[in-house]
């Protein structure tokens, strides 16, 4: 029996992006199917499993637009020339079968953005050169006829899809990401004594963790805010080059002997397991990841309503969504994150929330969206 050819394009491979994690999940439970697995990618981190053919597509780039442009360009000519069966792509390339909306809607985080923005700045956004080249390459690939089906990673983003752009709801299938419930896990209490004895923070204490590169957009600065006042500490995970700005907001507001600068890290679980809740109230995000690994450590979830972990979030039960710039709820959710160690009802809530989604789950849904696209 002829295996069927699948391409994944994702302009650049690394294994800490919440959109290789999917791929890899997906490629890995795909590759007892009879699918030969193809991944079309400028560069490739991390480990190649035997059965994928790893297609390096590096034009030359000299700035923003002509990288998109370039990859773009160089991506379509590959798979019309190598004629795959499905062509699943996770960057805004008009011509896929599939697309994978793992960044939302551009639009749509720009709007955001602007919220944070003096004035004119927010006004020049619109107009910035790169951002209408996105937005055009991504009105180009909704309305493009080789379009078959678009995934999305939340509900919300199938909405924002369908309102801006028109396209068929039929044509937009939900596929929540997965979580290994086996990895992520709620630490006992000597495990928790010694992560926190590690990172300088009292036993006793109620601490929150931030875990998210890309502070502007994850909303660090409004997690400083809201913990500002309280006598809660912030375990901040993650990297950005303004980072010395969010350490001088944390003097400024005088919280900073409670906030825990720990930079990017390789390893996650134990920051999880050092806190009591996770705090992102990002200002634009379809579905982070971190949410998932967060409940699953029986954390509860502080988020926005602009994020798509929103829709696993029950008010007051195992987390609190609100709106990523008023920090006085943001402020009255962290005060209302009790100690784990004495009371665990919303962790317990939250880890028993995303027990469904299994990487089984995921695979199971994906390889029936391949079987009905080739049937």
């Amino acid at each position: 029996m002829k295996k069927h050819r699948l391409a994944i394009v994702r302009q650049k491979y690394r294994p800490d992006g919440g959109a290789e994690r999917f791929v890899s999940r997906a490629l890995s439970a795909l590759s007892n199917q009879n699918l030969e697995l193809n991944v079309i990618t400028r560069q490739w981190q991390g480990e190649k499993q035997d059965d994928w053919h790893i297609h390096i597509c590096d034009p030359q780039k000299w700035g923003r637009i002509s990288r998109e442009r370039g990859f773009a360009d160089a991506a379509r000519k590959l798979w019309q020339a190598e004629q795959f069966d499905i062509v699943q792509s996770h960057e805004r390339i008009p011509g896929c079968d599939i697309y994978r909306a793992g960044d939302g809607v551009h639009r749509r985080w720009l709007l955001q953005r602007q919220r944070i923005l003096p004035g004119w700045r927010g006004q020049m956004l619109m107009l910035d050169r790169y951002h209408r080249y996105v937005m055009d390459a991504e009105k180009a690939m909704y309305e493009a006829p080789e379009l078959k089906a678009v995934i999305c990673n939340a509900e919300m983003v199938k909405q924002e899809i369908i309102e801006d752009f028109a396209v068929d709801p039929k044509k937009i299938h939900v596929i929540y990401n997965s979580i290994d419930a086996s990895r992520f896990v709620p630490a006992d209490s000597m495990q928790k004594l010694a992560l926190r004895e590690q990172l300088g923070i009292p036993a006793n204490a109620v601490a929150l963790c931030f875990v998210g590169s890309g502070f502007e957009r994850k909303g660090l600065a409004a997690a400083i805010n809201a913990i500002a006042g309280t006598d809660r500490y912030l375990i901040v995970v993650g990297q950005d080059k303004a980072e010395k700005q969010y350490q001088a907001l944390a003097r400024s507001v005088g919280c900073e002997d409670r906030i825990r600068f720990c930079g990017m890290q390789k390893e996650t679980l134990p920051f999880y397991q050092a806190a009591d809740g996770l705090l992102l109230p990002t200002l634009y995000d379809p579905f982070p990841n971190v949410i998932l690994e967060a409940m699953a450590c029986g954390l509860p979830v502080i988020t926005s309503r602009t994020c798509g972990g929103a829709e696993f979030i029950e008010q007051g039960t195992n987390g609190f969504v609100c709106d990523a710039l008023d920090i006085s709820r943001l402020r009255e959710a962290v005060m209302a994150i009790p100690a784990l160690e004495y009371d665990n009802k919303m962790g317990m809530a939250a880890r028993h929330k995303v027990m469904d989604a299994t990487p089984e789950r995921l695979s199971s849904q994906l390889i029936t969206l391949y079987h009905t696209l080739l049937g």
